[in-house]
């Protein structure tokens, strides 16, 4: 006589890095909804919805396993010079990037 064995089903996600997207899904939309939750008379409302959502981006950022930023600025400034120029020529291109899409989009 067979035995009908019912396997339990485990959810394993397809990508492994889906647990970090919606970390930062729910991060962002923590974020918004804090400004909306502690309405407060003063107006202080803003600034705890800031640092509550700074707090949330710094926890996703150590648990991503990324250096302090702390770190990242000392590193910075032990490279040489023509690689801190390369460096800051390519965020400014990133920002650059950044501002016509921001026109584009409100065009």
């Amino acid at each position: 006589m067979k035995n009908l064995s019912i396997k339990k089903l485990e959810w394993m996600p397809v990508n492994k890095h889906i647990e970090y997207v919606l970390l930062a899904f729910i991060a962002v939309l923590l974020w918004f909804a804090t400004s909306k939750i502690f309405t407060l008379p003063n107006g202080n409302s803003e600034e705890i919805a800031t640092s509550i959502g700074l707090m949330l981006i710094h926890r996703f950022w150590l648990r991503l396993g990324l250096p302090a930023l702390e770190n990242m600025v000392l590193e910075f400034r032990t490279l040489e010079l023509w690689e801190q120029l390369k460096f800051s020529v390519a965020l400014f291109a990133l920002l650059f990037l950044g501002a016509i899409g921001v026109m584009i989009a409100i065009l």
